[in-house]
């Protein structure tokens, strides 16, 4: 009976090392989920300010396609104003070329 009493005593100090080692085991489970659900929490936190950084990204993205529209514009209307000034400038030359022509024939018959 002794050896009956020992052997079951022995069994139940093992199924309490078991018990013990499995609350530990648990315990460990528990602290890797809380971690695993910090470092969720995180990532969440990371990819909330990456989309507000990307929505800034856009904003000025649409600021600068606004700015290189006008400045294309400004750019077409100048030109076509410098083609204008050439234009004009050809003329010029051309009025001035006449004028020293004539100049040059009065000139000419005043001799």
């Amino acid at each position: 009976m002794k050896n009956f009493k020992k052997i079951v005593l022995e069994e139940l100090k093992g199924l309490r090392e078991d018990v013990a080692d499995l609350k530990e085991g648990q315990l460990k489970l528990e602290q890797g989920q809380s971690n695993l659900e910090e470092g969720q929490l995180k990532l969440e936190q990371r990819q909330s300010k990456l989309e507000q950084g990307q929505e800034e990204i856009k904003r000025e993205l649409r600021a600068v396609v606004e700015q290189t529209a006008v400045l294309t514009e400004f750019r077409e209307e100048i030109n076509i104003k410098i083609d204008k000034i050439i234009d004009e400038l050809n003329t010029l030359e051309i009025v001035t070329s006449k004028n020293w022509n004539d100049i040059a024939r009065l000139k000419s018959i005043n001799r």
